[in-house]
């Protein structure tokens, strides 16, 4: 399954790192647009170089009116070390039953040194107030993804 632009996104419930949950629904409703971001693993080089981006830029996406969520099979334990070892202002949903990675369709067939399995495909979503994904993209670089996403948005 792959989402497109243009497409409703799926409405999820979903936990954070804090334990509490977040609706889509609810959010989109008060008026704030999501940018919801699947990566592999805290710490890692390429999801910590993502995530300070996003970090760094923080601001710039806030007062255009986004709110930043960051996806992983990370546990909440995992998610707390990672926000506080890099100062993350953004939140970080827990998915260890991969449920919101199935549903955005980021859960695929992987191929590494000859050998295929699951796994996450580092991807991003941005969806408007109404729901409609205004964004929707698969194997993402983490270094200059944010770039790239601030200047399709015009967010400086």
């Amino acid at each position: 399954m792959t989402l497109e632009v243009g497409e409703i996104a799926p409405n999820f419930e979903a936990e954070l790192t804090d334990g509490t949950t977040i609706n889509l629904a609810e959010i989109l409703a008060d008026g704030q647009k999501v940018i919801l971001y699947f990566y592999p693993k805290d710490s890692t080089p390429g999801c910590t170089t993502q995530a300070c981006d996003f970090r760094d830029n923080f601001s710039a996406f806030q007062d255009a009116g986004f709110r930043v969520f960051g996806v992983s099979k990370d546990s909440a334990k995992s998610h707390a070390k990672f926000v506080e070892k890099y100062q993350l202002p953004f939140e970080l949903i827990v998915d260890s039953d991969i449920i919101l990675h199935r549903l955005f369709g980021v859960w695929r067939e992987k191929m590494n040194y000859g050998k295929t399995f699951l796994g996450v495909s580092r991807s991003s979503f941005v969806i408007d107030t109404d729901g409609t994904l205004l964004y929707a993209k698969y194997n993402v670089r983490a270094k200059g993804h944010i770039a790239r996403l601030m200047s399709e948005f015009d967010i400086e």
